[in-house]
């Protein structure tokens, strides 16, 4: 058996003491009664409703948001399609959705040449961290769907902010 320095030791016990609740607090539920709702895949992305947002400027990817598919349901969730076109050519398409609420994301299905779908094996919600491969998500949360745990009124109001439309009330933060 290895034993590790005290020192080390202290410092692992104090990195878990500390990350472990900021984790568990990314999906702490406020309310523990919530259902998700019922949901149908969308059509397959078309070109012209391509919105393309900014994620980083250290990714050479493109990121897009299909607009025909964005929902904001009663459930508070906002299901989207997510397209994502590498460097390389190669062109990821993905069904997901965020829920404000909890700061979390779940992918519902994979796009698959044809237009069709394939649904996710992990059913999952998972906390949107803001690292290389959350970055889209964590882009639309913050910068387009989420007012920290609120969820947008409506689809309107989504479309606006991807489009740079925010209202007055938006930009101001009041």
């Amino acid at each position: 058996m290895t034993l590790l320095h005290p020192i080390v030791r202290g410092g692992l016990l104090a990195l878990v003491c500390f990350s472990a609740p900021a984790v568990a607090g990314l999906l702490t539920d406020p309310d523990p009664e919530w259902k998700e709702g019922e949901h149908t895949l969308p059509t397959p992305p078309r070109e012209a409703a391509l919105r393309e947002f900014f994620v980083s400027s250290a990714s050479p990817n493109h990121f897009y948001i299909d607009e025909d598919s964005i929902v904001v349901a009663e459930d508070g969730v906002v299901r989207y399609t997510l397209v994502i076109r590498t460097s390389g050519g190669a062109t990821n398409v993905t069904h997901e959705g965020i829920r404000c609420a909890t700061g979390s994301w779940r992918l519902y299905a994979t796009g698959r040449a044809g237009g069709q779908w394939t649904a996710a094996r992990d059913e999952e919600w998972k906390p949107i961290v803001d690292n290389a491969y959350n970055r889209p998500r964590s882009a639309l949360s913050e910068d387009h769907i989420c007012d920290g745990p609120v969820p947008p009124r409506d689809r309107d109001e989504v479309l606006k902010r991807l489009r740079g439309e925010a209202s007055t009330f938006m930009k101001s933060g009041k």
